[in-house]
C-alpha cells in the first residue's frame, strides 16, 4: 500500500533507500526517519561517502577488484605469490578471504557467476580476462566461487578451459562447519565432507 508523506523529499529519500538489495519499504522508512532526525553532519558525511564511491571507485586493470587506481593494492604488493590466483565472483569475497590472513597469492574477480536462467553467460563474466592472465608464472588457479549451482557451473567451466593449459587447478575445500550438529548437515555438504576428509 502507498504510503503519503508529508514532504516530498522524504518521499523520495525512502524511495531511493527502498531501492537497495534486502531492504524493504518499511525497513526504507525506518532508516530515512533515523537520518531526517539525527544531526546535519551525520546526513552529510554519509551522502559525502556515497559520492565518494561513485566518483573515486574503480577496477583494478589486473584482476577487477575495487580500487582507487589503476592497479590495486594486492596486485602492487610485490611480496605476494605470483604464481597463484585465487578466483572469486564479487569484490566482497576478496575482502572475506584476506580476512583469514592466510592466503599470500593474488586474486581474480569475475562480476557474477554463470547462470543460463539469467542470460549470463562466459562474455557476461570476466573469463576472457582470467585467461590472458595464465602465463609461464601461473602454477595454480584456486576457483573460489560460491557452493551453489551457478558457483559450481561456473566453476566447471573454468577448469575446462584452464586445465589444458597444464595449470593446476584446485577448489576450496567445503564441509562440516565448526560447532555444527551431523544431524542439521544436508547430504550434499556431508558428501563434500566425506569427500574432503583429511589425516589426523
Amino acid at each position: 500500500m502507498a504510503r503519503k508523506y508529508s514532504s516530498e523529499a522524504l518521499a523520495i529519500l525512502v524511495d531511493e533507500l527502498s531501492r537497495l538489495p534486502n531492504i524493504g519499504r518499511v525497513t526504507a522508512q525506518r532508516l530515512a526517519f533515523h537520518i531526517l532526525k539525527g544531526p546535519a553532519e551525520r546526513a552529510f558525511s554519509l551522502s559525502d561517502a556515497i559520492r565518494a564511491v561513485k566518483e573515486k571507485v574503480r577496477y583494478c586493470d589486473v584482476c577487477w577488484n575495487i580500487t582507487e587506481s589503476e592497479t590495486c593494492e594486492i596486485c602492487h604488493d610485490a611480496r605476494r605469490k605470483p604464481e597463484t590466483i585465487c578466483v572469486v565472483e564479487e569484490p566482497r569475497d576478496v575482502i572475506t578471504l584476506e580476512s583469514t590472513g592466510e592466503y599470500r597469492g593474488l586474486y581474480h574477480v569475475l562480476h557474477g557467476a554463470l547462470s543460463p536462467l539469467d542470460n549470463i553467460t562466459p562474455d557476461d563474466i570476466r573469463a576472457r580476462e582470467l585467461m590472458q592472465r595464465m602465463g609461464e608464472s601461473v602454477e595454480e588457479v584456486i576457483i573460489a566461487t560460491n557452493p551453489n549451482i551457478e558457483g559450481e557451473a561456473t566453476a566447471l567451466y573454468l577448469s575446462r578451459l584452464i586445465k589444458p593449459l597444464g595449470v593446476r587447478v584446485t577448489r576450496l575445500a567445503r564441509g562440516l562447519p565448526m560447532g555444527g550438529d551431523l544431524e542439521y548437515a544436508d547430504e550434499v555438504t556431508l558428501a563434500r565432507a566425506l569427500e574432503g576428509r583429511t589425516e589426523l
